[in-house]
């Protein structure tokens, strides 16, 4: 069985080229994994959008109705960073919906990916940050609802602290929230996960390798985890615009499989979302969200 890929041709918003957030980095994305000989007839499947009743979940009905009807007050647009129009509520519902059924394949086949996801800004309340809905906080609470899972660890290593996932599971027992990040990074206000630890600014793969390493061992004491979903953001690499902490593609490689192999090996199912990743040269940027679709496909 090849690694499970969702994926939508919708995950693309249609955003210029100019924008700060390179939307043309997901059709890309899936032409990298077409040419690795990732992306077959048997390992693609198809999102679809989340339907209103699993949004609400995790962020309050007012918002979620706002986003739907696509009459989102402007002050929270600025602050997510674009107008939500309807291809970006599309766009917002089918990642979600997205990050939903690579957590079900997970559960059923022991890793999958979202060929979108991690979109940890958005709050309860609102969105922010490039983030309209919390897709991994999203598929949490269904998979809790429904039963599927009792016990959910997040690994988020995108370059931003993952304040909304913090902000959405911070009561909630059941979801245990991990954040490695750059210290002096977006945001300014963190809002606290269950563990956070901020790196300084030029960190470097030994160092980075390094500290997580450490921290990974013991997360599996923390309880015996049905999920982990991982949010591999390529924001931490030396050459992107946002990001800090200079690791290479090796790292970016080292770091993916150091995660995988960890949870793996103990039997652990784990769904894969590609968070952040900001660059003028968007081909080079989908290339290095593709090393987290790699590196997973020698583990299935």
């Amino acid at each position: 069985m090849p690694l499970q890929i969702v994926h939508h041709p919708d995950y693309d918003a249609g955003f210029a080229t100019n924008h700060r957030f390179p939307m043309s980095k997901y059709p890309l994305l899936m032409d990298a994994l077409h040419a690795r000989g990732l992306a077959g007839r048997d390992a693609l499947n198809t999102a679809e959008p989340a339907p209103a009743s699993w949004l609400k979940l995790a962020h309050a009905a007012d918002y979620v109705d706002q986003v739907i009807s696509c009459s989102v007050p402007e002050k929270i647009e600025r602050e997510i960073g674009f107008p939500v129009s309807p291809r970006v509520s599309l766009r917002a519902q089918l990642a979600t919906g997205g990050t939903v059924l690579a957590a079900r394949l997970a559960l059923r086949h022991g890793i999958a990916c979202n060929a979108a996801g991690g979109s940890h800004h958005a709050r309860r309340a609102q969105g922010a940050g490039f983030c309209t809905f919390n897709d991994v906080a999203v598929a949490a609470l269904v998979l809790l609802a429904e039963g599927a899972a009792r016990n959910i660890l997040v690994v988020d290593l995108d370059v931003h602290q993952g304040d909304g996932t913090a902000d959405i599971l911070a009561d909630d027992s059941r979801v245990f929230t991990f954040s490695m990040h750059g210290d002096r990074n977006y945001p300014v206000r963190k809002i606290a996960s269950d563990l956070d630890v901020a790196l300084p600014d030029g960190t470097g793969d030994a160092a980075y390798l390094e500290r997580l390493g450490g921290i990974l061992p013991e997360l599996a004491t923390q309880a015996r985890w049905d999920i982990v979903f991982y949010n591999a953001g390529v924001d931490v690499h030396a050459e992107d615009r946002l990001g800090r902490l200079s690791l290479s593609d090796d790292g970016l490689r080292a770091r993916d499989d150091m995660v995988i192999r960890h949870f793996r090996a103990q039997g652990i199912p784990v769904c894969g979302v590609i968070g952040g990743g900001y660059s003028t040269d968007v081909p080079a940027l989908a290339a290095r969200h593709a090393i987290l679709f790699e590196v997973a496909s020698g583990y299935t």
